[in-house]
């Protein structure tokens, strides 16, 4: 696959860079060597190779699943005007 300049023009253009002729010109090159080097990596074969997350093997640390109160109701309705055995007390809006 190969760019051309109208393709990295509208390319800049979708993404909202200002480009010049001489960058366009440039930027071509650029792209067209990059693209290269990928369809390079598509001729390596890796049907023996599993896919992987990281170069070095890891386990995730995971913490105990408990369900807790949180030990925080004094806390959380300390600022309330009006509480009653750690409950917000709100009026009555519905006759």
């Amino acid at each position: 696959m190969s760019v051309d300049k109208a393709t990295v023009k509208r390319v800049a253009h979708l993404a909202r860079i200002a480009v010049t002729e001489e960058d366009a010109e440039r930027m071509t090159g650029e792209l067209n060597a990059i693209l290269g080097f990928v369809e390079q990596l598509n001729e390596v074969d890796v049907s023996g190779v599993e896919p992987m997350t990281s170069v070095t093997p890891m386990a995730m640390r995971k913490r105990e699943d408990i369900v807790t109160d949180g030990n925080k109701a004094a806390d959380i309705v300390a600022n309330a005007p009006a509480t009653d055995e750690n409950f917000f007390l709100v009026p009555k809006v519905v006759e």
